[in-house]
């Protein structure tokens, strides 16, 4: 694994996703792997960026937490389709941080659902040679082949704007809004989507996910009381 990299504009970032899109192996079964990496991150203007990665036994449950920390100089601006630049060292930071590495990643963002293929999982994913999946709370490229059913359990292709599957609309429990899940790298459509479904869910998050987003905030709050 080589440094991230850091774009210095726009026009390199665009080309830098491109090239890492093409290396996006949509192929894999995450069957037999216990423990993820949860990831998501946390940031108040004025505050560093924080990012935490929530070790999770799928028997065991939590096993620990890596923190990372970028201050707010150093971080890429914020561009919506961008954000692995912004968020991804603080992500490797945390990562580091575990005292042991994870079989797979569970990501705050988009996997393949993204403009040029590259959302932050599928970012990560190459870059770290891991099984990714991207679950979303918003819908940043694409569109639902169907309307999504209210019931828990209920999902819906994303499309492309050509009609090339990127991903699902979830709903992990009756009435809350949707997830969107797309298979970041080394894993396939379906089997990312059965994944998540199997994920302990008590309220709208996967419980590693919403055990990574309550952390983060925590570690943000205790920056600067």
């Amino acid at each position: 694994m080589g440094p991230f990299p850091e774009p210095k504009d726009l026009q390199t970032a665009m080309a830098l996703q491109r090239s890492l899109a093409e290396r996006v192996v949509l192929e894999g079964s995450l069957e037999g792997v216990r423990r993820i990496a949860a990831l998501d991150a946390s940031h108040r203007r004025g505050k560093p960026l924080v990012a935490v990665a929530v070790l999770y036994h799928l028997e065991k449950g939590l096993l620990c937490v890596g923190l990372g920390v970028v201050p707010e100089e150093a971080l890429f601006p914020y561009i919506p389709g961008f954000l692995s630049f912004r968020e991804a060292p603080a992500y490797l930071e945390a990562l580091k941080n575990l005292p042991e590495p994870p079989e797979a990643l569970l990501v705050d963002g988009q996997g393949i659902a993204h403009p040029r293929g590259l959302g932050i999982a599928s970012h990560l994913g190459v870059h770290l040679d891991l099984p990714s999946i991207g679950v979303a709370k918003s819908l940043l490229y694409g569109r639902l082949e169907a309307p999504l059913p209210l019931e828990a359990g209920s999902a819906v292709r994303i499309l492309s704007p050509e009609g090339r599957p990127l991903g699902y609309a979830y709903r992990s429990r009756k009435g809350v809004k949707p997830l969107f899940i797309s298979p970041g790298h080394r894993v396939g459509l379906e089997e990312a989507l059965a994944f998540v479904k199997h994920l302990p869910t008590r309220f709208r998050l996967p419980e590693p996910l919403r055990l990574a987003h309550l952390e983060a905030g925590k570690a943000l709050r205790q920056l600067d009381p």
